[in-house]
């Protein structure tokens, strides 16, 4: 296990602490969103429910006279393209508006903008200092990726020390990613004092959060039985649900334990069928393959075809920014998705044109649906 190899290039798309919304609990979450002081609020209820345009509607009004969480939800519109045609330039305007007045949602997402170049000119400087800032407010998320800033050590002070201490944050707020990674650094002993123990109790809480990459590390752990107590039958089970998850060095692992009879009854059938899930998505083991020539034709024949048939496997963390084979990436937050998408509006087509940079200064979006751009930096970094 290598922390390193899990900390380089890009920081994290990750899904949102609102992602939990239900039309029942419309009001805690419009409390959320809005403010305690608000009631529940009529423009977040129609984004719940799909009606998108409705949202917009409703929103703009606030949004007009400086309410930071309805710029939010506007910016958030935009961004998507909920209702409206996407336009990156417009989300990035409101989001600017919005983070300008305190909005730690919209501070933390303009920082994805200018770190992936999306409605913006990319400047990762100015994306760092809108996660450091988002970071100074608490926003756990920004804590992560700011903790990654310090172990790229570029946009912020070189300082595994200062990485461990964010990331511990982030791990005690039940960040998966970031229980990954912390874990992953006591066990290295990375910016911290080396503690396996503790080091595998947080990458089993990532595993436990669906991250496949903790997971197959879990499984590792348990097959060592470093920082745990071996457990060969854990290790199958560990690597089983990342399998299932699509992994394919979880079910190429997972292959050569049920081939081997390790810690689950041999059975070269469903090995030679984890063997071609992964063999599909193009992962090599000619040492494997030669275990399983000896398995009779029409056993494999059979394994083939329950591979072939294989259910496509559901979205899991990795698939917003699992560590080992895509290394760390910046997690962002977004309102939560509508619990009805089908009765949604259909898409309307507004104009494109983008306020210049010179518009900023205004405080009231010039038409519905605009805002000003983003403030130009003086210096852009690639």
């Amino acid at each position: 296990m290598n922390w390193r190899a899990s900390l380089l290039v890009v920081l994290l798309t990750a899904p949102s602490s609102l992602a939990l919304a239900q039309d029942t609990e419309a009001e805690s979450i419009s409390n959320t969103v809005f403010g305690a002081s608000v009631p529940v609020d009529l423009a977040f209820g129609a984004f719940q429910r799909g009606y998108f345009l409705t949202a917009l509607e409703l929103a703009l009004p606030r949004a007009e006279t400086g309410d930071a969480a309805a710029q939010t939800l506007i910016a958030e519109l935009y961004a998507k393209g909920l209702g409206v045609a996407q336009n990156s330039e417009r989300a990035a305007g409101w989001y600017n508006l919005a983070a300008r007045s305190g909005d730690v949602l919209a501070t933390f997402e303009l920082g994805m903008l200018y770190q992936d170049g999306v409605g913006v000119e990319r400047d990762r400087r100015r994306a760092a200092e809108l996660f450091r800032e988002a970071a100074g407010k608490g926003y756990i998320p920004a804590k992560y990726n700011l903790a990654l800033l310090h172990v790229e050590g570029i946009y912020a002070e070189p300082s595994l020390t200062r990485a461990a201490a964010l990331m511990k944050e982030a791990a005690e707020a039940e960040l998966p990613e970031a229980q990954y990674d912390y874990g992953s650094m006591l066990i290295e002993g990375a910016g911290v004092a080396p503690d396996p123990v503790e080091g595998a109790r947080f990458i089993r809480l990532a595993a436990e959060g669906e991250l496949l990459a903790a997971q197959i590390d879990y499984a590792t752990l348990l097959y060592l039985g470093q920082g745990v107590e071996k457990d060969l039958e854990g290790a199958v089970r560990w690597y089983q649900r990342a399998a299932e998850g699509g992994n394919p060095v979880a079910q190429n692992r997972l292959a050569k334990l049920v081939a081997v009879g390790e810690g689950t009854p041999l059975d070269l059938e469903t090995a030679a069928m984890w063997r071609a899930l992964a063999r599909r998505q193009g992962l090599t083991d000619s040492a494997l393959d030669r275990l399983l020539v000896s398995i009779p034709p029409e056993a494999l024949a059979r394994a083939e075809e329950r591979a072939r048939f294989w259910p496509d496997s559901p979205p899991s963390r990795e698939n917003y920014g699992g560590m080992p084979a895509r290394g760390a990436e910046i997690i962002g937050p977004t309102l939560p998705a509508p619990t009805d998408p089908e009765n949604a509006p259909s898409s309307v087509v507004v104009p494109s044109e983008t306020p210049s940079s010179e518009d900023v200064v205004a405080p009231v979006p010039a038409s519905a649906g605009e805002a000003p751009a983003p403030e130009a930096e003086a210096a852009q970094n690639p």
